[in-house]
């Protein structure tokens, strides 16, 4: 049974979290296939121009794509959903590939296009997904991850034929593996204006994300206006998802794999479940990156394979979890 934590527990295990971030990240800067003495390190262009970077853009991902899988968990009320097993993470790599393969890479505002490009296939993804998946005017959670993957295969035939058609292959066969072995400072500068807005949207909903929990009925007599606010959520998750693929490529089961241990440690309670969350995420993923730029050096593992390996029977897990329980 989920443990039930309060206010000031939430916050010491906030604390304690961030600063075993703030750890990983700082150790993290000292690993990679060129071997620094600390002295040298923070007087080289390798710490303040690759490796800082990197994992400043790791961090921001993990952070967004914990909060996405929490979102789309909450709302849909099933553990099973997630920005990659839904196709939303496909869907945003088809617009980041379009915009590249038309060199539409236009920035205005310190806002790239290539974002903007995968959040409208984005939504058009998790639209679909979610329409399939109703039945009765009512969601199916199995309907939901079939539907999910399916749209993942559609949108990865749609990327080799992209490659085929433009011979653009370097570029877009990167979304597919996910790396960020590209990661700059720019990187970092287009995410962050996502991260902040949809950690907060995600922290300021918390309640209604709560109300949801107890089915739409419940939610209502509460006063929450439940199609409104999925919707309203759904799109804040698939632009948070959208912008980690356009600088990222396609890193699946974060969402998947956080929220769920997450909320067996501190609750449902979605005030501790998102900000901790959150930590999490910005954990796993800066731990896996510096496994994957690290265990084969100089070889890089594509950051994107790493998470599959973990993520992929976390899920079979999970599935198999559901049946036997009947769920």
């Amino acid at each position: 049974m989920a443990k039930k934590i309060n206010k000031k527990t939430g916050f010491a295990v906030f604390i304690i979290l961030f600063a075993v971030v703030l750890a990983v990240m700082f150790v993290s800067l000292f690993l990679g296939s060129v071997m620094i003495s600390p002295a040298e390190l923070f007087k080289s262009e390798i710490l303040w121009q690759i490796r800082l970077p990197r994992v400043s853009l790791a961090a921001l991902l993990g952070l967004m794509l914990a909060i996405s899988g929490v979102i789309l968990q909450g709302i849909l009320r099933n553990p099973l959903a997630d920005p990659y097993v839904l196709g939303i993470s496909a869907g945003g790599a088809i617009g980041a590939a379009v915009a590249l393969a038309a060199g539409a890479q236009v920035v205005i505002l310190g806002m790239s296009s290539v974002p903007v490009m995968a959040f409208v296939t984005s939504l058009a993804a998790v639209f679909i997904v979610y329409k399939l998946a109703q039945v009765a005017g009512k969601t199916s959670p199995e309907t939901l991850i079939l539907a999910g993957v399916a749209l993942s295969a559609f949108c990865a035939a749609i990327l080799s034929l992209i490659i085929i058609l433009t011979g653009n292959l370097q570029s877009i066969y990167f979304w597919l593996l996910g790396s960020l072995s590209s990661a700059t400072w720019s990187n970092v500068l287009t995410v962050i204006p996502y991260a902040v807005f949809g950690s907060a949207v995600a922290y300021f909903f918390s309640k209604e994300l709560n109300a949801l929990l107890l089915g739409e009925e419940m939610a209502q007599t509460l006063g929450v206006d439940v199609e409104r606010i999925r919707l309203f959520l759904i799109g804040t998750a698939s632009l948070m998802t959208a912008a980690a693929v356009s600088v990222s490529g396609l890193i699946g089961f974060v969402g998947l794999i956080i929220p769920h241990f997450i909320r067996l440690l501190v609750g449902p309670n979605h005030r501790y479940l998102i900000p901790i969350s959150a930590l999490s995420g910005m954990l796993l993923m800066v731990a896996a990156d510096t496994i994957a730029r690290t265990v084969l050096s100089p070889t890089e593992i594509p950051i994107g394979i790493i998470m599959s390996l973990v993520g992929a029977p976390f899920f079979l897990y999970l599935l198999r979890r559901r049946r036997v329980e009947g769920k």
